[in-house]
């Protein structure tokens, strides 16, 4: 194509006001934040002698914990969605024949480098049994890199850690709907 063709539609840029050429309502707008934050309350937390209260505990992405069923074995079936939908890659899973006759699998090994990760939570939305979970706990620290990859007993010692505090999250799958609320839905 050449730019003489008759095809070819050239757009014009628009034309910007006043306003958006000096910046002044973004400007002031910054300022007004800036103001807001610096006569407003403030927190301040003696850590670690006292901890940090996490505001919404429920939108919290924290240290990963791998949850156990009522029989205490581990809740994961090894379906390696949350290790395909990681973008960080930090989930590795090995899978074995389940002993126990209500699955297929389950995992052998169950690793996750605490460092690589993002904490997204895209591997708890993945989860089709809700096994892997992210709580509020962020004082994590380690002395080496191999320290920070939590492998299967370790965020099981999480969910051990952490269970009574803050129980498995309940979002999936969804509640039943009755055949009443489904009509009324249609109409």
């Amino acid at each position: 194509m050449q730019p003489n063709d008759p095809q070819v539609r050239w757009l014009k840029e628009p034309e910007l006001g006043w306003t958006g050429k000096v910046y002044l309502p973004l400007f002031v707008e910054g300022m007004r934040t800036t103001l807001r934050h610096l006569v407003g309350p403030k927190l301040t937390v003696q850590s670690p002698e006292e901890r940090h209260e996490i505001p919404e505990p429920l939108i919290y992405r924290g240290v990963h914990r791998l949850n156990r069923d009522e029989q205490g074995r581990v809740k994961c079936v090894a379906c390696f969605l949350c290790a395909t939908i990681c973008p960080a890659h930090c989930i590795d899973i090995v899978a074995a024949p389940s002993p126990w006759p209500d699955r297929d699998k389950y995992p052998e090994s169950f690793t996750i480098d605490e460092l690589r990760c993002i904490y997204c939570g895209m591997c708890e939305e993945a989860c089709p049994v809700q096994a892997i979970e992210l709580t509020t706990l962020y004082d994590l620290t380690g002395k080496s890199r191999e320290e920070m990859i939590f492998d299967k007993e370790k965020l099981l010692s999480v969910y051990d850690q952490t269970k009574d505090a803050e129980p498995i999250f309940q979002s999936w799958p969804l509640p039943a709907v009755s055949a009443e609320q489904e009509n009324a839905q249609k109409k």
